[in-house]
């Protein structure tokens, strides 16, 4: 897992009026908690670009005012107009203490349904899991060897390492769909058998 510095400033006042002049700043107020206290900070907004706009898992160095905390990303809140990130929490790492967080699918094999034609279909980008901070993988193997046209895989075939799966098991991950032409075809072989 990657790691990525951030570096926070301590927030004395936690008021709206606060946290609004901040964001007219480039800043972005944020909350740090799972340790022995809470701590309320702000980082420059450009700082979290790599963390938040990509779909890999990244374990944090938050540096506030030269304290280190080990920490990820659990959750991050954007204005419904403009975009702009608004507010972030992040949970601390310990090595003892299991976290939950969603890890990118990665496919892996080559689906005998798309090379007849078929086309994949991604039902889920990620993975709601609980492990150690140790256990935490970058991503989540998925094998689409096996899968056919009109098929799909479900979380109930992933093989957790060292990890627990939280998402539905019976949920879709990926589905290999018949395209019109192909179908059309299917159905004029079936009529011509008749």
């Amino acid at each position: 897992m990657k790691t990525l510095e951030i570096i926070g400033f301590k927030r004395a006042n936690l008021g709206k009026q606060q946290s609004k002049e901040l964001r007219n700043e480039s800043f972005v107020p944020g909350v740090l908690y799972g340790g022995q206290e809470q701590v309320h900070f702000y980082a420059p907004a450009i700082l979290f670009r790599d963390l938040i706009y990509t779909p890999e898992v990244h374990e944090v160095d938050l540096n506030i005012e030269g304290t280190h905390y080990r920490a990820i990303l659990q959750d991050s809140q954007f204005h419904p107009v403009n975009e702009m990130l608004l507010h972030v929490d992040f949970l601390e790492l310990q090595d003892d203490k299991q976290v939950k967080i969603d890890v990118p699918v990665k496919f892996v094999g080559n689906s005998p349904g798309v090379m007849a034609g078929g086309k994949l279909v991604t039902k889920l980008r990620s993975i709601k899991i609980k492990a150690l901070p140790a256990n935490l993988p970058d991503f989540v193997e998925v094998n689409i060897s096996d899968l056919e046209l009109g098929k799909s895989i479900k979380v109930s075939k992933i093989q957790p390492d060292n990890y627990e799966i939280l998402t539905n098991p019976s949920a879709p991950i990926a589905t290999v769909t018949i395209p019109r032409a192909l179908k059309s075809a299917q159905a004029e072989e079936a009529r011509g058998k008749k």
